[in-house]
């Protein structure tokens, strides 16, 4: 059994006007040190298969076909055995 975690977040070039209004919110609680705030979203993922790189695969066509926008969003991810 595999754990996967996927972090999906804008593309740099696009504008997070979700992020801007958590920050405009961060800064009225005086929390001025804040300059910049992105909004994504987490998945955690198990799966179970043959081999690491086989369900690598899997994950990405996942991203791709499914959990991202790939004309806004990018996503990393991260795959490892599960702990019993």
């Amino acid at each position: 059994m595999f754990q996967a975690r996927v972090n999906v977040t804008l593309k740099k070039s696009v504008l997070d006007p979700q992020g801007k209004t958590i920050l405009n919110a961060l800064h009225s609680l005086g929390f001025d040190e804040t300059k910049n705030v992105r909004v994504g979203k987490f998945f955690e993922i198990q799966m179970q298969g043959e081999s690491k790189a086989q369900l690598e695969e899997k994950l990405r066509a996942m991203c791709d076909k499914l959990l991202i926008n790939p004309v806004i969003e990018e996503y990393s991810y991260f795959l490892e055995e599960a702990k019993a």
